[in-house]
């Protein structure tokens, strides 16, 4: 056992914490500390979430976006415009875009980005599946909003050599979201213009 820690629990604990992303060993001990010091009962509840959440979570059958059912309920509601698909890459996107009630289109979640640094190709992501989606018919648009990276314009240009000649648009957020940023940390009120203001796609990188 570390000498720093008294019991063999509370470094256990505390080592899995700190596995957590942005979460150091000292945010870990100050986490793990503050569930010691509330009822079991608290504990308990914390601790089923996760495991529940883990074990009955789902992902949209249709989008990919996690779902308590089979389809979500963005892509189950009959108010929503199913003919404009909007391409993310995780599903925080969905949540910011989502934050900004600018749209009432779809989703389509891809998973990631095309990043060949690391390992992560066309066939990792969910992009076979918005082809289909796509070839289905129906689409009459779909939104490309990645993040303007490298990685992002990458994957843009893949996926539009890939619908180019379904005879959908293919639209990209107006680069509102300054070069290089993730779409998630983005302000609600750029986010929005940008989905608002989005321009035609014409497969430039």
């Amino acid at each position: 056992m570390n000498q720093q820690y008294p019991s063999i629990l509370l470094e256990k604990a505390v080592g899995e914490f700190s596995k957590l992303p942005g979460i150091g060993r000292k945010t870990a001990m100050r986490l793990v500390l503050h569930l010691l010091r509330q009822d079991t009962a608290t504990v308990e509840a914390f601790g089923n979430s996760i495991i529940t959440l883990k074990r009955e979570v789902k992902y949209c059958k249709v989008c990919h976006n996690i779902s308590d059912t089979e389809t979500c309920q963005i892509c189950a509601n009959p108010q929503r415009d199913a003919s404009t698909v909007c391409v993310v890459e995780n599903i925080r996107d969905v949540m910011a875009v989502e934050a900004t009630q600018q749209y009432r289109g779809l989703y389509h979640v891809l998973g990631g980005v095309i990043s060949p640094m690391d390992g992560v190709g066309p066939s990792d992501l969910q992009i076979e599946s918005l082809v289909r989606r796509v070839t289905e018919g129906g689409i009459k648009e779909v939104i490309l909003a990645l993040s303007t990276t490298m990685e992002g314009d990458t994957t843009n240009f893949y996926i539009y050599r890939k619908l180019d000649k379904l005879g959908v648009k293919l639209s990209v957020i107006a680069r509102g979201i300054s070069v290089g940023d993730e779409l998630e940390y983005a302000d609600e009120v750029t986010l929005g213009r940008s989905i608002v203001n989005r321009t035609l796609f014409t497969g430039t990188v």
